[in-house]
């Protein structure tokens, strides 16, 4: 059986992620205790159901005895993956007030603030085992669009490694394991003809590809990976995001991203995401 465990912080898109594993066959289930989660799957087994999503968060109790119940899962067979949603305080904050919802944490007085620190607290150890989505700036069809492309990656190899490119004006993704900065290099933004495209465009890709401290960049970035990558591994690392930012997160960490994921898709799951870039993103 394949499971997807969906966690996260309260407010950052949990209910879309469940319902998107939902819509993609998933049978769905919401808030179930770790204690649970051994007999549901067992349960489900025996119907013959493929795959299950199960919400798994601040609200279940006994979480200190997940890792372990991870392990037995995957001895007995079952494909087990972890998806981390996140947000930045403010974002949470903001979503919070904008539908007047209580924070689970938020008991007895406990500010809001407060409560959500304790949450990224008490799930931290979860977060570092899972593929982690920083939802902060993404609209709800874009997380829908992401989780597609988590559940549908191509097989093979213990790590699924991501490419994401960003805008640093729009600050650093929270998901982000190695953060590489190309704001030093030439800017095709600059150039008029250029300016409305994207780093997939042929004129953009042409005009980066001219200039020898690109090729470097891309150079010194994959052989960074290449050196490590294997260390990963060794560890059994099952998630690595790497992102490359730009100022805007529209040409040059595009391009770089881009040519990264082909570069490494021979090495198993490998996805591409471009958080600041809708021209692409639509595509």
């Amino acid at each position: 059986m394949r499971i997807i465990l969906v966690s996260g912080l309260s407010g950052s898109g949990k209910t879309v992620g469940l319902r998107a594993l939902e819509d993609a066959g998933f049978v769905a289930i919401d808030n179930l205790p770790v204690a649970f989660l051994a007999p549901v799957v067992e349960h489900l087994a025996r119907q013959a159901v493929a795959q299950v999503a199960i919400a798994i968060d601040a609200r279940t109790g006994g979480l200190e005895a997940l890792p372990g119940t991870l392990e037995r899962l995957a001895e007995q067979g079952h494909r087990v993956d972890l998806l981390f949603l996140e947000a930045r305080d403010g974002v949470l904050l903001e979503r919070f007030s904008e539908t007047r919802r209580t924070h689970p944490l938020a008991r007895e007085g406990r500010p809001l603030v407060e409560a959500i620190a304790l949450e990224r607290e008490v799930l931290g150890p979860l977060s570092q085992r899972a593929h982690r989505i920083d939802t902060s700036d993404l609209s709800a069809g874009m997380l829908r669009a992401w989780i597609r492309e988590f559940v549908f990656a191509g097989q093979g190899g213990w790590l699924t490694l991501t490419f994401e490119s960003f805008g640093y004006k729009h600050g650093v993704p929270l998901d982000a394991d190695l953060v590489f900065d190309a704001r030093c290099l030439p800017n095709p933004y600059y150039d008029k003809a250029l300016r409305p495209l994207t780093g997939r465009d042929e004129p953009v890709v042409r005009w980066l590809e001219a200039i020898p401290e690109v090729e470097a960049m891309f150079a010194e970035i994959a052989g960074f990976l290449d050196r490590w990558l294997p260390c990963y591994e060794r560890e059994h690392r099952a998630y690595l995001t790497v992102a490359v930012g730009c100022t805007g997160g529209q040409h040059r960490s595009v391009y770089l991203v881009e040519r990264l994921g082909r570069a490494f898709a021979a090495r198993g799951r490998v996805l591409v995401r471009h958080r600041d870039c809708p021209a692409v993103l639509s595509a």
